[in-house]
């Protein structure tokens, strides 16, 4: 899995640490971020400004002491531009889940802003109303912790995208 991935966060910034993350994402340490799986990063700067690294052979939830089985490896990616496209924080998909990731200073933080960022990509690609949204929430979240040995915490939100497939996208 690739540790840290994210395109560089706005110019009114300061470059972020090796160990930082955010809604740019950074050294988010998710250990579903494997191959296959499409990661959705906010553009911040022409050009996004890529980055990458971080490689782990196998890492559990939270790499609560800092420490993965690191290793080197070789990755192949693509990477495409959705014009028009907004989003609050790393999005993440794969053949089984749409993942919102939240991260922040503390877990309820993370928490909330995952739960925001789902909230939002539920209405917005799924066209669904509030009630629908809590009704999808309500039944068919997960939650797990993906990060909580850096500066900030990760929660990330699953929905399982059978729950999803009678909806149009």
């Amino acid at each position: 899995m690739l540790g840290c991935i994210a395109a560089a966060p706005g110019t009114a910034q300061a470059a972020p640490g090796t160990g930082d993350s955010g809604g740019y994402g950074g050294n988010m340490d998710f250990n579903q971020v494997t191959e296959g799986a499409t990661v959705y990063l906010r553009v911040s700067n022409p050009g996004a400004l890529l980055y990458f690294g971080d490689g782990h052979a196998a890492q559990g939830d939270g790499e609560l002491n800092g420490n993965a089985l690191e290793t080197s490896m070789d990755v192949d990616l693509t990477v495409d531009v959705i014009p028009n496209k907004r989003i609050n924080g790393p999005r993440i998909e794969n053949a089984t889940d749409i993942i919102a990731m939240g991260l922040a200073g503390s877990i309820d933080d993370a928490f909330k802003a995952a739960t925001s960022d789902m909230t939002t990509w539920l209405a917005e690609d799924y066209r669904l109303t509030p009630s629908e949204i809590a009704q999808v929430l309500g039944t068919a979240a997960e939650y797990h912790v993906s990060e909580v040995a850096d500066r900030n915490a990760g929660v990330v939100l699953k929905i399982n995208k059978a729950r999803l497939a009678t909806l149009t996208k």
